[in-house]
């Protein structure tokens, strides 16, 4: 969900603790939920709406971070016969519980997606429904939306159904056991299914154009009496997993187009100034690009294991900013219709514990596949759908930003004076004297000005931190 993941392993310290509870404050961002919205997720999940097909004969596992319990997906993966595959992805079906109008729907709305600070999250909905009675928990039957997408030997899609479902999910994973198993040849076919068919669909975006940033994980560790700022690169099953939500949010987007109404996750091409700037920093890391070289084929060169590359797959998460949410009710396709990154029309429609719009876009999706109109609650609430996500995306933003000056401020507060070896992977415009370094050997990317004349784009330098201070001041560097 968030561009930069951060979180914190062991028991961090108290001014980091501190920090982040100011921020919270700060921020004003929700926190308790009202006792309105507990008594009727309580209620809720005591009587959902249930559906009377059941799907529960479906082996299906979730693969998530270790300790996850909001689990919104769970998958079955098999070989179809005379070829190709058949994925089965069931989705929480949020909608089973959430009465349209009442206390929980207003709270969702009001708080548009699960907010992640690197000692927690602020969920979207209740924990009562999130982390219990909508999570796709192993062994507990549920109600949800069952996609069935079935591919040809090349991974291509076929086929599309959706439906409500009761499933039960067999197996909880987590990404470093799911590789493992597949690496070692013991996964059951089911799990080994997710790296055959995660190649193909990666081959898939390689031809259409798309690109799938695998973003590093900047993490706190614990290390006797101190801690460690560094980067987790993501695994491959992150990636093939990922394929997974891709491929279900490009039919959702297809299923929507042909019936006329939808919501769009859209995403217009990169100015050729951000490319550039991105070609400077690429030269600053010492990351050859030849000019011949796309920018989608330059990302899928890099290896998230090297801090160079893993520092700029951290710049090239800026191309995203334009990203936004559209809307059509008339049968007219939007334009621009396709989000650039995926190269092709899709949505958001995974997700619909921790993010609003999936939850509109599931039900969008269910009542295409049956020919049905969409509920009036949904019809209703799409035209305001693009703004009230646009205004969380930039408080989710902005968490995710100020978390990482007070993490890296609370790690470093103690070595103010110090000279570290750095590389300029940026310099303003307007102010050549300011601009941005990457340190070589702490995970910390941060702000360097004061010095007397141009910062030298590409170089490496040594620059002195000049301030640091999670309770008021964020990372600063001055040219040594």
């Amino acid at each position: 969900m968030p561009r930069r993941h951060i979180h914190v392993t062991g028991a961090p310290e108290a001014p980091l603790r501190s920090a982040l509870r100011t921020l919270r404050t700060t921020l004003d961002v929700p926190d308790e939920f009202p006792a309105e919205v507990l008594a009727e997720a309580e209620q809720a999940a005591k009587a959902p709406r249930l559906p009377a097909y059941d799907a529960t004969g479906i082996p299906l596992f979730t693969i998530d971070p270790p300790g996850s319990t909001d689990l919104d997906q769970a998958m079955h993966l098999a070989r179809r016969e005379g070829g190709g595959y058949r994925v089965h992805y069931a989705i929480a079906d949020v909608a089973a519980f959430v009465a349209p109008g009442g206390a929980l729907d207003a709270e969702a709305h009001r708080r548009v997606m699960t907010l992640y600070f690197p000692d927690g999250r602020i969920p979207l909905h209740p924990p009562r429904l999130s982390e219990g009675a909508a999570s796709l928990l192993p062994d507990q039957t549920r109600p949800a939306l069952l996609w069935r997408v079935d591919l040809d030997a090349h991974g291509r899609t076929e086929a599309v159904d959706v439906r409500r479902a009761l499933v039960r999910s067999r197996a909880r994973l987590d990404y470093s056991g799911v590789q493992r198993q597949i690496d070692a040849g013991t996964a059951e076919e089911p799990v080994a299914l997710l790296r055959d068919i995660g190649l193909l669909r990666e081959a898939l975006e390689r031809e259409r154009g798309g690109i799938s940033l695998n973003v590093p994980e900047q993490e706190i560790v614990e290390r006797g009496d101190s801690y460690f700022l560094g980067f987790r690169a993501p695994l491959p099953a992150d990636g093939w997993n990922a394929q997974i939500s891709l491929l279900t949010g490009m039919a959702a987007a297809d299923l929507m187009t042909a019936a006329g109404i939808g919501i769009l996750r859209t995403l217009p091409a990169a100015p050729v100034g951000e490319v550039a700037r991105l070609r400077r920093s690429a030269k600053a890391l010492r990351i050859e690009w030849p000019h011949h070289t796309s920018y989608a084929e330059i990302v899928r060169s890099l290896d998230p294991t090297k801090a160079a590359h893993a520092a700029f797959l951290q710049e090239c998460t800026t191309l995203l900013r334009g990203a936004g949410y559209t809307v059509f009710t008339d049968g007219k396709i939007p334009d621009p219709a396709v989000h650039a990154a995926v190269a092709a029309p899709y949505t958001h429609c995974t997700a619909p514990l921790r993010r609003l719009a999936d939850r509109y876009a599931g039900e969008l999706c269910v009542a295409a596949v049956a020919g049905e109109e969409p509920p009036q609650w949904v019809r209703d609430a799409l035209p305001g759908l693009p703004q009230e996500m646009a205004a969380g995306t930039r408080r989710a933003s902005t968490v995710e930003r100020e978390c990482v000056d007070i993490v890296e401020a609370a790690l470093l507060r103690d070595r103010v004076g110090e000279l570290f070896n750095a590389h300029v992977v940026d310099v303003q415009e307007r102010d050549r004297a300011v601009g941005t370094v990457h340190l070589d050997d702490v995970a910390v990317v941060g702000r360097v000005e004061g010095g007397d004349g141009e910062l030298p784009l590409g170089e490496r330098i040594r620059v002195r931190l000049t301030q640091a201070d999670p309770g008021s001041a964020k990372v600063l560097f001055a040219p040594a």
